[in-house]
């Protein structure tokens, strides 16, 4: 589970990073903080006990 969650936080990077190059700068921010918000409820729910 933690494999692909990092494969999709990973997607989530580049996709963002290629509409940025393209010229989208708003869309790709967006997108791009996506990524650190998956990777924020990773760790909360790992530590949850």
């Amino acid at each position: 589970m933690n494999i692909l969650m990092l494969l999709l936080v990973i997607s989530i990077i580049v996709v963002a990073e290629y509409i940025f190059i393209n010229g989208e700068k708003l869309e790709a921010i967006f997108l791009g903080l996506w990524a650190p918000t998956i990777l924020g409820f990773m760790n909360y729910f790992k530590h949850r006990t």
